[in-house]
């Protein structure tokens, strides 16, 4: 296994470039996960011109690309209640994909919460069938490899890697929804990466085995840890981490199977926004796979003649950069359901840490808490102070403004729904005002957001 980078290596100086313009619009959003198709759509629909900028031929982000097929926050605990907290745009593409066939009733996780599952096409599908008739223009196989600023600091341009070469995407905002804060950083805002010592989540590769035989399979979900120590006890297998998520999919045949996990030489997790890290990671993760197969083959009934359907196409990274914003969500406001003046919406995911071969999960009181924290609009927003002057840039999703303990929470699909959606309608408000994205009044982005549908968390009923 390869060495991440860890130095800077040698440069290879390139000449100077005239970069063409591909367009100019109102709006660009970098990625298309959750949090990019909400804030794609949003900000369409409140009359922006939009791109949104994929690298993949497809949407979903880590939903799809790494084969999540699984929505977690949707959902919360409210005392003893599991309710739907996020709502909005996030309710128009959960209608499509259910019109598609492709999405699961929702399934209760460790007794405490639930999740709903789906089928990746019908993600797919229904994704784009909602930007598109929302207006939205897309630009796919197009890589993110830099910006460009104005005179005043403000983001003037994004650059990507096409199949068409190099081109410049012009805007009056962008949202940086890349998972990884890559706009962010190349303007020049403060990110961080991992806890106080610099340690990451760790992330998994995750795969699909077709052939099960339901019948006999039956609840494996719940048998399949215990079995798993057995196997590593007796010395016949060893695992890379403990937690094992295994479930049945749309038809009872197909399972997806959340367990591998990867890492470097030295332990740490791999890294993301490192290209050695991430490659050798990608070949652990496919190494792993073939074991756990022959695993649940020898060991599990019902999967006797399993087979791998799928793998995903990229590793399932949890955590790289993160901007370090006006306000940062952490891990006590999850904890103890916190409420904020400027709250956009809720998240209602625990704590889901994953570390050096294990999952650790902490809750909010149950059945005593609502079980839902709100998420403050500053956690988008780059500090003003440090900005740079690049008072046109959000950043929604997992790279948002949260401690790494927080971010443990907030980086699920629920939770970046509801940035992403805020982001949208904060960037259209602050073009239509000819303001800032920091000076935007926050109870009109409140009032609008509410008319989308969205649940700000201001009461215990979700409408």
């Amino acid at each position: 296994m390869n060495e991440p980078l860890r130095q800077a290596p040698p440069v290879v100086h390139e000449p100077a470039r005239h970069t063409p313009l591909f367009g100019r619009y109102d709006v660009v959003v970098l990625g298309g996960g959750p949090a990019g198709i909400a804030a794609a759509t949003a900000a369409a629909r409140h009359g922006a011109s939009v791109l949104l900028a994929e690298r993949y031929g497809f949407l979903g982000g880590m939903g799809t690309a790494a084969g999540v097929t699984n929505f977690c926050g949707l959902h919360a605990n409210v005392h003893g209640e599991i309710r739907q907290v996020v709502h909005g745009v996030a309710d128009d593409l959960l209608d499509r994909m259910r019109a598609l066939g492709g999405l699961n009733e929702p399934h209760r996780v460790l007794g405490k919460i639930n999740a709903q599952a789906y089928d990746m096409s019908a993600f797919k599908c229904a994704a784009d069938q909602l930007l598109v008739s929302s207006g939205v223009h897309l630009l796919f196989h197009a890589l993110a490899v830099g910006v460009t600023r104005g005179s005043t600091g403000r983001v003037d341009a994004l650059l990507v890697e096409t199949k068409s070469g190099r081109l410049a995407v012009q805007a009056g905002c962008f949202i940086d929804c890349s998972g990884d804060a890559d706009l962010a950083q190349w303007a020049g805002v403060p990110t961080e990466k991992g806890d106080a010592a610099g340690r990451l989540m760790y992330p998994t590769l995750m795969f699909r085995v077709g052939n099960v035989d339901a019948d006999r399979a039956g609840q494996a979900w719940h048998t399949i840890p215990q079995r798993m120590d057995a196997a590593q006890a007796a010395g016949e297998f060893t695992f890379p981490r403990r937690g094992a998520i295994v479930r049945p999919q749309k038809h009872p045949y197909e399972w997806r199977v959340n367990v591998t996990q990867m890492k470097n030489r030295d332990g740490s997790a791999t890294d993301g926004t490192d290209a050695a890290s991430l490659s050798a990671g990608e070949l652990e993760g496919r190494r792993q796979i073939v074991d756990y197969l022959h695993f649940l083959r020898t060991k599990v009934p019902g999967f006797e003649e399993a087979y791998a359907l799928d793998i995903a196409p990229q590793l399932g990274i949890r955590e790289t950069r993160r901007l370090v914003g006006e306000a940062m969500l952490t891990a006590d406001d999850v904890l103890r359901c916190a409420d904020f003046d400027d709250t956009i919406g809720v998240n209602g995911w625990p704590l889901e840490q994953h570390v050096a071969g294990d999952v650790q999960w902490a809750w909010p009181p149950i059945p005593e808490s609502r079980g839902f924290n709100q998420l403050p609009y500053r956690m988008l927003l780059p500090r003003r102070a440090t900005a740079g002057g690049a008072d046109n840039l959000l950043v929604a999703g997992r790279c948002a403004s949260m401690t790494h303990e927080g971010q443990s929470a907030a980086r699920v699909s629920g939770a970046c729904f509801v940035m992403g959606q805020a982001a949208g309608t904060a960037a259209a408000l602050a073009l239509q005002r000819a303001t800032s994205v920091h000076d935007i009044p926050i109870r009109d982005l409140q009032r609008r957001l509410v008319e989308q549908g969205a649940f700000l968390g201001h009461d215990e009923t979700p409408s």
